[in-house]
């Protein structure tokens, strides 16, 4: 487990700016040292945001995206296109424009796909998919993801495990079908905590005031089980980036000056 580290920047333009500039560094990086690099996707504001951000970013063009590995923390389990499945408002903000190998992006199951309404049956082909593209190295059923990025949302959850329900208590399966989240749609399919955990880099995404209190409390010492953020950590690296309302909350010694 490791410890959080924070960086607070000024609003969530900024934020989103300086965290698509952290990911094309980590993904260079990582394809420079292993040939190859694994990022896991958000959507939400957040994650959308950030990704609109790489797309307008000049360094982008430093990314070899034929040799990125895409994946999901979770999505809305609905049909192939919705607009408000995760995929299509990345392919939207991002992926419709840079290079990438169909191969390598890893969608998530849709509602009208070969599992049909089934999304057990859907989080398992996820699980079964992930654990194809895991090597020896990476000891365990997923592969070991460069970063993985999550929103928060204002009840503290992250990817689709929401504070008290079945999915946050899962200790076995990397990815879980989700039924009755309390926001629409109510079935999704996610990775689970063991899962997000394997990432060698965990980023959690917060800007605004609605997400101040999660904030505070995921930071606060809370559990798991009642505040999902707080159980959501890399094995190297923890890093929260927040925009100055998302940390208005905190204790002023918790947090740095806003960054650049």
């Amino acid at each position: 487990m490791s410890t959080p580290q924070l960086v607070v920047h000024h609003d969530k333009e900024l934020m989103a700016q300086a965290a698509a500039a952290r990911l094309i560094t980590k993904i260079v990086d990582a394809q420079a040292s292993r040939g190859a690099a694994s990022v896991v996707l958000t959507g939400g504001r957040n994650g959308n945001g950030l990704l609109a951000a790489l797309a307008a970013a000049p360094a982008r063009d430093a990314v070899d995206w034929g040799r990125l590995d895409l994946w999901w923390g979770d999505e809305r389990f609905l049909p192939e296109g919705d607009p408000e499945r995760n995929v299509t408002q990345a392919r939207e903000a991002l992926l419709d424009s840079v290079p990438l190998d169909p191969e390598r992006v890893h969608a998530m199951p849709a509602s009208d796909g070969p599992y049909g309404t089934d999304v057990e049956a859907a989080a398992e082909a996820y699980a079964v998919e992930l654990a194809k593209a895991a090597g020896p190295q990476d000891h365990g059923p997923v592969p070991s993801f460069d970063v993985l990025m999550l929103g928060v949302g204002p009840d503290t959850h992250v990817a689709s495990l929401f504070p008290e329900l079945p999915a946050v208590r899962e200790t076995e399966r990397t990815v879980v079908g989700v039924h009755g989240a309390p926001k629409p749609p109510p079935t999704r399919i996610s990775l689970t905590l063991p899962a997000i955990r394997s990432a060698r880099e965990v980023w959690l995404l917060a800007a605004g005031e609605d997400k101040a209190e999660a904030v505070a409390i995921a930071l606060s010492g809370a559990g798991e089980i009642q505040a999902p953020a707080a159980g959501a950590y890399g094995r190297s690296r923890t890093l929260w980036l927040l925009d100055s309302a998302a940390a208005s909350q905190l204790p002023r010694s918790l947090y740095p000056p806003a960054s650049p």
